[in-house]
Formats: C-alpha cells, sequence, structure tokens
C-alpha cells in the first residue's frame, strides 16, 4: 500500500517520449486486498482493511474505498474503524500473499532479468535489454500489467523514469490500475510541483522543519543549496536530498539473482510513542518473514532489527542465531529481543524493520539442533495452509489477538 503523497496538480499525461527512461517501478495496488477479493470476490466494491483483526493490530493495506475514509498503512486498526466503522476488517495471510507474490516476480522477471525486488509488492526494472525484443518502456509496462491482470486477475501501476527515484514517485501517481511515464525532459517540471513528502526520507518530522522555513513543494527544495540543506539534515541525508530534489538518482537495478536477505520494514505516518505498539509490529513482521523464507525454501542464519528515530537517527541490531530457521517464533524472539535493550527515543519511533540474512537452502539438509522442537514450524506451515483455503479471520498468533496481552521478551506463542 503506496504512502508516497501525490500532486493533485500533477498531470497524468507528461508526454509520449520515453527515450531514456528505461528504468520501470511496479507496484501492486492495493495488494493485499486485492489477494482478498481473489478469495472472496463479494469484497469487490467495499471498504476493506487487511491488518489485524484486534484493536492492537496495525493496517497492512486498505482498499480504496476505505481510503476515500481516511484509512491508510500503518494507522492502528482502532483508529481506521472509528475513521470506516463500515469497514470489514481481515487478517493478513502472509503465507497466502508470498506465494502470490512469487508468482508475479515470475512474471516480472521473463519481462527482464535485471530486477530488483523491494518488497512483497514492488519492484525495479531495468528493461534497456528488453527494448529490441518487447518494444519502448512504455509497450513493455503495458504487456507486464496485461499479464499480470490475464494471468493472476491482480491490478498493477507502473511508473517510467530515468531512474529509480523518478520511477517510483511516479508510479504513486499512476496509482490506482494505471501507468505513468516521466520523459527525461520533463523530470523537473514533474517533481517541481510535489509537495516534499514525495521524496524518500523526508517524513512528518523533516516536512514540518521543511514548513517551518516556507518550504513544502520538492521545487522550494531543489532551491535550497547544499550547505542550507547540510546544517538541516546533517552531510550524509543532506547530500542525498540535495542530489534528489533534482532529480539525480545513481542508483542501479540489482541483478542479482540470488537473495540475500529478506526483511520487511514500515515507515509510520505519525511516530510512534509506545514500545508494544513496535513491539506488536516486529511480531507481525517476524511472520512475515517467515512465509516468505518458507516460499522461496530459505532458512535464515540472522535477524536484524532496524529502528528510525524521529529525528532521522537510524541503527541496527543484529543476531547470529543457534540454527537456521523459517519460524516465525524464532525471528520474532531475536528481534524483541534485540528492541528489548535499546531505549525508546524520546520524539518517537518512525520506521521499524525486521530483516533475516545469511540465507541457505531450505533442502540443503541442514542438521536441526539436538531437542529441537519441531512443532513450532509444522503448526506456523499448518496455519499458513489453512489460511489459504479458508481465509485469515480463523488463525493468529494470540498477542495479535487477545485484548490487553504484552508482547514482551520471548514471551511469543502461536495458536
Amino acid at each position: 500500500m503506496s504512502k508516497a503523497p501525490q500532486a493533485a496538480a500533477a498531470k497524468r499525461d507528461w508526454g509520449s517520449d520515453d527515450t531514456g527512461t528505461n528504468i520501470l517501478h511496479v507496484d501492486m495496488d492495493a495488494f493485499f486486498v486485492e489477494a482478498e477479493i481473489l478469495r472472496n470476490p463479494e469484497l469487490r466494491g467495499k471498504p476493506v482493511i487487511v491488518g489485524g483483526k484486534s484493536n492492537r493490530g496495525v493496517v497492512s493495506s486498505a482498499s480504496y474505498e476505505a481510503r476515500a475514509q481516511g484509512v491508510h498503512a500503518a494507522m492502528p486498526v482502532s483508529q481506521a474503524k472509528r475513521l470506516c466503522p463500515q469497514a470489514i476488517v481481515l487478517a493478513s495471510g502472509h503465507s497466502y500473499y508470498s506465494a502470490l507474490s512469487k508468482k508475479v516476480m515470475a512474471i516480472l522477471g521473463e519481462i527482464t532479468p535485471v530486477m530488483e525486488q523491494i518488497s512483497i509488492d514492488e519492484a525495479f526494472l531495468d528493461v534497456s535489454g528488453s527494448r529490441r525484443r518487447l518494444g519502448t518502456p512504455v509497450k513493455i509496462a503495458q504487456l507486464l500489467r496485461s499479464r499480470v491482470r490475464d494471468e493472476l486477475s491482480l491490478p498493477a501501476s507502473v511508473g517510467i523514469g530515468r531512474n529509480k527515484l523518478v520511477a517510483k514517485i511516479a508510479s504513486a501517481h499512476a496509482k490506482p490500475d494505471g501507468i505513468l511515464l516521466v520523459p527525461a525532459d520533463r523530470t523537473i517540471d514533474f517533481l517541481r510541483i510535489l509537495p516534499v513528502g514525495a521524496i524518500p526520507g523526508i517524513g512528518s518530522s523533516a516536512g514540518e522543519k521543511l514548513q517551518r522555513k516556507g518550504i513544502s513543494t520538492v521545487g522550494q527544495l531543489a532551491a535550497i543549496d547544499i550547505s542550507q540543506m547540510n546544517s538541516l539534515f546533517g552531510k550524509a541525508m543532506g547530500v542525498r536530498l540535495y542530489q534528489m530534489a533534482r532529480g539525480h538518482d545513481s542508483r542501479k537495478v540489482g541483478t542479482s539473482s540470488k537473495e540475500k536477505s529478506i526483511g520487511t520494514e514500515i515507515t509510520f505516518l505519525q511516530d510512534v510513542h509506545s514500545r508494544e505498539t513496535i513491539s506488536v509490529t516486529l511480531l507481525d513482521q517476524s511472520h512475515q518473514c517467515a512465509a516468505r523464507l518458507r516460499a522461496n525454501n530459505l532458512l535464515a542464519g540472522n535477524v536484524t532489527l532496524k529502528l528510525r528515530a524521529a529525528d532521522f537517527r537510524t541503527w541496527t541490531r543484529s543476531r547470529t542465531l543457534r540454527q537456521p530457521t523459517d519460524v516465525a517464533r524464532d525471528i520474532a524472539q531475536a528481534a524483541l529481543g534485540l528492541f528489548a535493550k535499546e531505549n525508546f527515543p524520546k520524539g518517537g519511533i518512525r520506521l521499524v524493520g525486521v530483516t533475516t540474512k545469511e540465507l541457505t537452502s531450505a533442502v540443503s539438509g541442514v542438521q536441526m539442533s539436538w531437542g529441537r522442537d519441531s512443532r513450532g514450524r509444522a503448526t506456523e506451515v499448518a496455519m499458513g495452509r489453512i489460511r489459504e483455503k479458508f481465509g485469515d479471520v480463523s488463525l493468529r498468533p494470540a498477542t495479535l489477538v487477545t485484548p490487553g496481552k504484552k508482547v514482551s521478551g520471548y514471551g511469543i506463542e502461536s495458536h
């Protein structure tokens, strides 16, 4: 569910010249909701929220009918229900979503091998080597959207630009279910009218800081010299924002075919001041990572926690596991253990993420530890299969369902 701010004044047509715009950003529209509609077509056209069934959960995705009532990703479910009391709330089915994601990425991989999956429902493509075979970037975007729609019955939006920055911002403005090309020579025109929050890394705190300086658009941000930018955000972030505000992005689309890590992170639209909210989010993210590991037949030997404070201080903490795993309980124990040792920043937390690393093949015969209880994994696999068949409302980790139950230390239960 894209959280990138859009500009009402931004045009949906910036021209048809796609010369030099070989980077595509594919973003599935309301992916979790659309996945649920596949299982239950009667949900079509209704306000649907996917996240936690209990009020203690957070919104992972929302239908456009729910978004029209102000619901957005990372919002507490309790708040979403107040904004949209008629909403149908469904628990996330991570195994089911991971299986669908794998099918989407397989289609994109047939378009070009130069593909970089950045989340369960997003990927960058460099189609410079596919033009002779498949046509222009716009034709390629049309082709991949048609294939995803015809083969999987899922909508996708595609942004096309000269680099990853422009393509990603364009895909947010292509929604819902569209294509937006930003010709190379119109990049500055496209960016300058956007709100500053469209630039990756500028969240609510940085946005407020810029507002106090009278800066609300990317065009106004681009008018700041590098010394002012560095004084506002520090040298590393200042240089990065200085370049991005001018449409520059030298990052290449990743070409490695072997996954080096599997993770997920979320940027809250409002800084979070509750340790319990972060703990619940970490538990949910651990289940997402575990489902993706199992879907890819991988085991993780390391768990990394990522935190970003309201003042943009970002740090990571890692733990090497005693045994490679694809079990959410193991991943959550490590993530929550790392989090328990951290002092909660006074200004709150704006981003939290869990990443699993040191990946090995699950079919290569990794020896199990002596006395290791495999029932936890069997339970999670069985839960995933049941969710795929019957929906997500029947099975959830108890700590995400039971009102008033605290998530702390290593007290993770699965039912």
